[in-house]
């Protein structure tokens, strides 16, 4: 028995609304200029907080900042997040990672913490 979840075309126009996110963006209807402001202090800050007004109210608003992250843009607000706030989101996701990696392996209670081939905990 084969079950169809989506037809091919809704498929594709899926793939494509994927695809062209940007077309879908609240920011297109407004100046560029006002999501790359000079400075995040003084007018650029007012600059900063219309721009991610207009972010608020887009529906491709996660699309943006997931690119914006995926490409390592520096300059502007993207997905209604400032430079600042996407370099400390970075800097936290590494450090965590960092943590991860550095974390020992925990064993299984009950266990005795031998290992076997398959680097599985068990019980002797």
């Amino acid at each position: 028995m084969v079950l169809v979840s989506q037809l091919p075309a809704q498929r594709t126009a899926l793939e494509e609304e994927r695809r062209d996110w940007w077309r879908s963006a609240a920011c297109r209807e407004a100046d560029p200029e006002l999501f790359f402001p000079v400075a995040a202090h003084g007018p650029g800050a007012g600059e900063i907080a219309r721009a991610k007004a207009v972010c608020a109210a887009c529906r491709v608003r996660r699309q943006c900042l997931q690119y914006a992250l995926a490409t390592h843009q520096l300059h502007g607000v993207w997905g209604g997040t400032s430079e600042d706030e996407r370099q400390l989101r970075v800097r936290r996701e590494r450090e965590r990672d960092r943590r991860n990696l550095r974390r020992p392996a925990r064993a299984e209670p009950g266990g005795n913490g031998a290992r076997d081939r398959g680097s599985r905990i068990r019980s002797v």
